[in-house]
């Protein structure tokens, strides 16, 4: 049986987006509508799409959770994942947030290196110990026989490092260099704000896209 959501209608009158608003440095500005999501009491305010495309350029898409902004945005996996794998052969990816309760979107699009083994380390020890048992149990996108299988592994490496984990060589942190930053901001009748920033040789420039 299909499914008909051609009648859902949301008035989208939360707010505007000018230029003066998002003023010369889209990573303040991105990091401003972090903050406020944050404040808002949005669920997990730093989740965002990730899109990776493999060597075959068929494109794989799942949602990770920012860990650090500085000059570029810092998420962490397992390097051997689809994700992984994916970045390792096509170091090109593009983030997309979207805070519904505050109708707004920011759009990333940026070349991906890992972060140091040092800064991977760092996060990796401030985990909780059973998210440290879980990415070092798990062989993230691989086939696997069943839960209890995945479930046992964990059991056998809590019983090696009973209060710390080691990180594993195989994860750790990507950080994602923008060239291009958009903000969305929902507008009446569709005509929505979107602002953009592309990085040139001079630095970033600014310019309104027509929603």
């Amino acid at each position: 049986m299909g499914a008909d959501f051609l009648g859902r209608r949301l008035s989208y009158e939360a707010g505007r987006l000018t230029e003066e608003d998002c003023g010369s440095d889209p990573m303040a500005f991105l990091r401003l509508w972090i903050d406020e999501a944050s404040e808002a009491g949005l669920i997990e305010p730093t989740a965002c799409a990730l899109a990776t495309a493999g060597k075959d350029g068929r494109p794989s898409n799942r949602i990770v959770l920012l860990r650090k902004l500085d000059d570029g945005l810092v998420f962490f996996s397992n390097y051997e994942s689809r994700k992984g794998q994916e970045l390792a052969t096509n170091p090109l990816a593009a983030m997309t947030f979207f805070w519904p309760q505050l109708q707004r979107q920011a759009r990333i699009e940026g070349t991906v290196a890992k972060v140091s083994a040092a800064e991977s380390d760092e996060y990796f020890a401030g985990r909780p110990y059973g998210s440290q048992l879980a990415a070092a149990a798990s062989p993230q996108s691989q086939k696997i026989r069943d839960r209890a299988a995945l479930t046992a592994r964990a059991e056998e490496l809590a019983a090696v490092y009973p209060d710390q984990v080691p990180r594993p060589s195989h994860w750790g942190g990507f950080r994602l260099t923008p060239e291009a930053i958009e903000f969305w901001q929902g507008r009446p009748g569709r005509l929505h704000d979107r602002i953009l920033f592309e990085r040139g040789p001079e630095g970033w420039a600014r310019a309104r896209l027509a929603p």
